[in-house]
């Protein structure tokens, strides 16, 4: 029972809420339009909740093999760096939830078109296949991308468009360009999170990986983070002026004085004191979406 927790320490469960919250925001809005079935909901959480654990399980892997992990870290410590998992417990547990993505993907592809051997369909599975790959590659494998400077385009394709598109269109079965924009707003606010992590570790990252934060400085870092919320909230509020008006549309405007609170930590904090800033905007990020999608399914509760 004692090993139990450090497996699920690993799988990271406080990022889940970052992960969810495009997925929550995407099956809101298409819920707000059209009949969504219930099972489509469920098995597309599931699945964004296996991918984003692989994820976790995966980089931890990653990092420690590159020596990335080591004591000087200014992050949390790690099963694995802490010599209470070994690389072969990680290697079972990245089968376990590739299994586990795969059956979950297919089962919500199969509730939402009732087939494998649609257009959508395979589009879909390629795409799955993709976001399984790319969980993975982030630290681990030879040429990672997380290592090249190229996290924040993978986080905000992944995280923000892939996301909030995908789950939308599984889900309506329709797309429109307007899409685009709380899409892009879930997307930036998640880069921000990892931008906000890569400010904070550039002590011990400058000897192992390049990041952007590594690229421009600290200062012009925390330019970019500010950049990067404010570029959230622009898409989300013309996302809501595209739309029918009504008051309840900028339900999300609520959680502006946690995303104020996060920018003012942010300039004021540097090193290990930023880590309370990570949390605060992925809480943040998930009340957003929630709030977001809640503005247009108002009228339906």
């Amino acid at each position: 029972m004692g090993k139990i927790r450090y497996f699920v320490a690993a799988m990271r469960l406080r990022t889940l809420p970052l992960s969810l919250a495009g997925v929550s925001l995407g099956l809101m809005l298409a819920a707000a339009d059209y009949r969504v079935n219930w099972a489509v909901i469920i098995f597309t959480l599931l699945t964004t909740a296996c991918l984003q654990i692989l994820s976790n399980v995966s980089n931890e892997l990653g990092d420690f093999l590159k020596g990335t992990d080591r004591t000087d870290r200014q992050g949390p410590a790690y099963s694995l760096s802490g010599g209470y998992l070994r690389k072969e417990d990680f290697k079972v547990m990245i089968i376990i939830y590739i299994i586990l993505c795969a059956v979950f993907g297919l089962a919500m592809i199969w509730c939402s078109f009732g087939t494998f051997f649609s257009v959508e369909s395979l589009l879909l599975m390629v795409l799955g296949v993709s976001a399984i790959i790319a969980a993975m590659r982030y630290t681990l494998g030879r040429n990672p991308y997380g290592y090249r400077g190229m996290g924040d385009l993978y986080v905000f394709m992944f995280f923000g468009l892939v996301s909030v598109l995908g789950s939308y269109f599984i889900a309506s079965h329709e797309m429109f360009w307007r899409m685009l924009l709380p899409a892009s707003a879930i997307g930036a606010f998640s880069v921000a999170v990892l931008n906000v992590n890569n400010i904070r570790d550039m002590a011990t990252d400058a000897n192992t990986r390049v990041t952007v934060p590594l690229k421009i400085g600290e200062k012009w870092a925390k330019v970019y983070q500010t950049v990067l919320v404010l570029a959230g909230w622009c898409c989300m509020a013309a996302y809501s002026l595209l739309r029918v008006q009504d008051v309840w549309h900028y339900l999300f405007v609520l959680t502006l004085p946690l995303f104020v609170v996060h920018l003012a930590g942010v300039w004021k904090r540097t090193g290990k004191a930023l880590d309370p800033m990570l949390p605060l905007l992925v809480m943040s990020t998930f009340i957003f979406a929630v709030l977001g999608g809640l503005g247009y399914l108002v009228y339906l509760l």
